[in-house]
Order: C-alpha cells, then sequence, then structure tokens
C-alpha cells in the first residue's frame, strides 16, 4: 500500500514543533521583557497542547 498522506503529516509534526517552540520561547522570556503573566500561562498551556499533540502523533504514526 503506498502512503497517500505523509506530506500531512510530515507539515503537522512540524507544525506542532513549531508552535512549541515559539511557545515554549514566549513563556520562558516572558519575564525577561515584561509579559504579562496571563500572556505567559497562555503560552504555557498552547505549549502543553503542542506536547500532547506531538505525543499523539506519535502514537498514531506507530500503529
Amino acid at each position: 500500500m503506498t502512503e497517500t498522506n505523509v506530506s500531512t503529516r510530515t507539515s503537522t509534526a512540524v507544525s506542532l514543533w513549531l508552535v512549541l517552540v515559539v511557545s515554549s520561547a514566549v513563556n520562558a522570556g516572558g519575564p525577561l521583557v515584561g509579559l504579562d503573566f496571563t500572556v505567559r500561562m497562555i503560552a504555557g498551556g498552547v505549549a502543553i497542547a503542542a506536547i500532547a499533540g506531538l505525543i499523539t502523533h506519535y502514537v498514531r504514526r506507530k500503529r
């Protein structure tokens, strides 16, 4: 069988990694640039969601 959605799976993983890196950078660098606590917590929540998405993507790919 041929995989027709290989590029979709790859772009999903790349997108999730980019979201994780950016949201983690905002969360970690927020105090240095004076971001509000609420913005940093939202960025942290987005980072956690990206981690969950990457784990889900990995588990589904292994099946």
